[in-house]
């Protein structure tokens, strides 16, 4: 099993949502965070003044799916998050050795 995580843009969340769903994907954890990578932030103004945003907003999405439909995923996060421009984003996935249904107790693959 893997747990895919994907730290992408906010306005690329119901890209993201709706293209897994139609590669059937049963469930996902979606938190907002926020960060920096390359960009360092960036610079706004706001009434005259200038300040200085050091950590983006971003949205963190993990799912966990069997092996077979890891990579599936991670494309289909990919083509639905790119737009080309710095901050699209990153996607990675780990191991997970053990998964438990607390409501059935089920374990493995079957608890996803």
């Amino acid at each position: 099993m893997k747990l895919i995580t994907a730290i992408v843009q906010p306005s690329a969340l119901e890209d993201i949502e709706v293209a897994l769903a139609r590669t059937g994907v049963h469930g996902m954890t979606v938190s907002e965070v926020s960060g920096y990578g390359r960009q360092r932030g960036h610079t706004e103004v706001y009434r005259g003044a200038e300040y200085t945003i050091d950590f983006i907003a971003k949205v963190r999405v993990e799912i966990l799916a069997a092996d077979r439909e890891a990579e599936p995923i991670i494309a289909t996060i990919c083509e639905a998050a790119h737009t080309g421009n710095v901050g699209d984003g990153k996607v990675w996935s780990c191991p997970v050795e053990e998964v438990v249904r607390i409501r059935t107790g089920e374990q493995g693959v079957g608890a996803i």
